[in-house]
């Protein structure tokens, strides 16, 4: 690792927490987690025109052709700060052939996706907590309201309780975030009960818009 961004000097400009590393290894296992939440996303669909949830309905479908939309990249969760790799704060792991890594520039927003009216690109606001960029997009009547899912542009998610009974305080998305709101689904049968969790994971694979393949 430590060669490579050695030789590639990456911009000191750049947003090292949105680095992505981009492995060839890592897609089969990664296109088997997009078909299960393609799949898990069909069952809810249909569950939902069963039980006479249209609305639902809808939104699975428009969760369906958004992810179906999405590449598999192969993204290896990793600390690529190159001051971090070099002083030995990071792994210095091994860099395949094929891989990639890439130093976006530091984008300025916030985005929410998901159980939403549709998705929104929001700025980012310095200890913002993951819940209040809610109140500028507006949720569906379908979202389950007691979590949501953060994404870091590391890749890293994290759910998060956001309801009265619940609450978890000092949870801030990095610029370059996105924040899942979360799909009901265990009110139908089959429930899919791992979707939202494998949606997040999914998302996570994704770089930030600006580096996305």
């Amino acid at each position: 690792m430590l060669d490579v961004i050695t030789a590639a000097q990456p911009n000191a400009e750049s947003y090292w927490l949105a680095a992505a590393w981009l492995r060839q290894p890592l897609l089969e296992e990664q296109r088997r987690l997009k078909v299960g939440v393609l799949f898990d996303l069909k069952v809810l669909q249909r569950g939902a025109l069963l039980f006479n949830k249209p609305a639902r309905a809808a939104l699975a479908d428009q969760l369906y052709e958004e992810v179906a939309r999405l590449p598999v990249t192969g993204r290896q969760v990793a600390v690529l700060d190159p001051v971090a790799v070099e002083v030995g704060f990071a792994l210095n792991d091994r860099i395949d052939e094929g891989d990639h890594l890439v130093y976006p520039l530091r984008p300025d927003t916030v985005e929410v996706l998901g159980a939403v009216a549709k998705p929104c690109r929001l700025p980012y606001r310095a200890m913002q907590e993951a819940r209040d960029y809610l109140q500028a997009c507006q949720s569906s009547a379908d979202a389950e309201m007691d979590y949501l899912w953060i994404i870091q542009p590391d890749g890293h998610t994290q759910r998060i309780g956001i309801a009265l009974w619940n609450r978890e305080e000092g949870h801030w998305p990095a610029a370059g975030s996105k924040i899942l709101v979360p799909i009901k689904n265990d009110d139908l049968d089959p429930p899919t009960p791992e979707l939202n969790q494998q949606l997040a994971e999914f998302l996570a694979t994704q770089p930030v818009a600006e580096v996305a393949p």
